[in-house]
């Protein structure tokens, strides 16, 4: 068995991100934000041997929701961010259950985020709304209404 435990974004502005995250989602930091210089690190650190020695430098920080779930936001510095869009093979979004899917969307919105689709409600008669938005550096958030397992669960 296995659990999602965080994921992992690329951003422009870790300073910027962590301000949007917290202000948008109520995230918390729960550790960080770090700094990665090689020069100083050497070959034989962790950062090297996870992301490659073409990272010379970088920043990163560990945001936590209420419930558990992790992002984990980096900053990457030389070389530095690619303003490529996101490609559609691999992971390309999370999806994030809130409270309340319009003021959440309003949230977004309001701190420079965008809405990129229509909220569709997935089963008639029930609660079970989804949007895809995008937090201001291009990676889409996809909210929720409720959880998976409820919203996908018996249809």
């Amino acid at each position: 068995m296995a659990a999602i435990t965080h994921v992992g974004l690329a951003v422009p502005d870790l300073d910027k991100a962590i301000t949007w995250y917290r202000k948008v989602f109520d995230f918390h930091i729960l550790a960080g934000p770090f700094d990665f210089d090689a020069d100083t690190e050497g070959p034989e650190s962790m950062t090297n041997d996870l992301q490659g020695p073409e990272i010379r430098k970088m920043r990163n920080v560990h945001l936590m929701s209420s419930d558990g779930f992790g992002i984990e936001l980096f900053e990457f510095q030389d070389p530095s961010f690619s303003e490529e869009p996101p490609r559609r093979a691999g992971f390309f979004h999370i999806a994030l259950v809130v409270d309340d899917i319009v003021e959440t969307i309003e949230r977004v919105v309001q701190h420079g985020g965008r809405q990129r689709s229509k909220m569709w409600n997935i089963n008639k008669g029930k609660p079970h709304y989804l949007v895809y938005t995008e937090d201001p550096f291009g990676n889409i958030i996809e909210l929720y209404s409720r959880n998976t397992s409820e919203m996908y669960g018996n249809r």
